[in-house]
């Protein structure tokens, strides 16, 4: 009996612990360290890491904590999402709405470990209908294409793909789009940038829960209302209503 009373005591205790001294964000237990790392920019300021992705000032969301890029990586990963999906008179770009804290979030989960993926090969140089055929994960095709960007621009600018201008961003992003950088092996840049693509307009629309769309500004500009449990009322108008977007963590409260 005390050796039970003993085990629930300290099961209590570390979850006591855990609630009282840390963060649970995608299943990752994290500590007060998240909101003290610090970020040091291009311009030689420092912002804290849960300040990222927001240019214009800090948040306390804690959704937009880095987990897997290094301040350097995001910093090439926002500007390259900013080019895909670029500010305009429509509304914001993929920067401030967060696409590269969305792609962070899931290259350091399961799907950026590839593991619901079949990798035991072989592995053949695929038909345009078969998909990437790579021994790589998706969490290091990514890390190698960043390294890539900064690379290919170094040798063909002078400078890092940060301190480019958007012209010469988007050269950089047109070559790596047809394939013109090797990574590793057989590995093309072309793979790399359609899974950039594929995953700046995820992070552009995902339901800010998973760190991107942020504050649903994404949906707002597709007049989209978001994850609404029925529209009972609406449906009954004679007159189209709009809706204010409402995300999953509406649900919740």
């Amino acid at each position: 009996m005390a050796e039970k009373e003993n085990f629930t005591e300290k099961r209590s205790t570390r979850r006591n612990f855990l609630k009282n001294s840390g963060l649970t964000l995608g299943g990752l237990v994290l500590g007060g360290a998240v909101t003290s790392l610090v970020v040091k920019n291009n311009d030689g300021t420092t912002t804290t890491e849960h300040e990222v992705s927001h240019s214009g000032g800090t948040t306390t969301n804690y959704n937009h904590a880095l987990m897997f890029f290094t301040p350097a990586e995001y910093q090439t990963a926002a500007a390259a999402v900013e080019r895909i999906y670029p500010e305009d008179e429509n509304g914001p770009g993929a920067k401030e709405l967060g696409a590269a804290v969305y792609i962070d979030h899931q290259l350091a989960g399961q799907w950026g470990n590839n593991v619901k993926d079949y990798r035991l090969g072989a592995f053949y140089k695929p038909a345009e209908n078969q998909g990437p055929q790579t021994k790589l994960l998706r969490k290091d095709l990514f890390r190698a294409g960043l390294a890539a960007l900064d690379a290919y621009s170094k040798e063909n600018y002078g400078a890092v793909f940060t301190g480019l201008e958007p012209e010469q961003q988007d050269e950089v992003l047109t070559a790596f789009s047809e394939g013109k950088v090797t990574l590793y092996g057989n590995t093309g840049s072309g793979e790399f940038f359609s899974l950039l693509r594929t995953m700046t307009i995820e992070g552009v629309y995902a339901d800010p829960m998973y760190g991107g769309n942020n504050e649903m500004k994404g949906w707002a500009m597709r007049k989209y209302p978001g994850s609404r449990m029925q529209y009972v009322n609406e449906i009954q108008s004679d007159e189209f209503i709009e809706l204010k977007p409402e995300g999953l963590s509406s649900h919740m409260s």
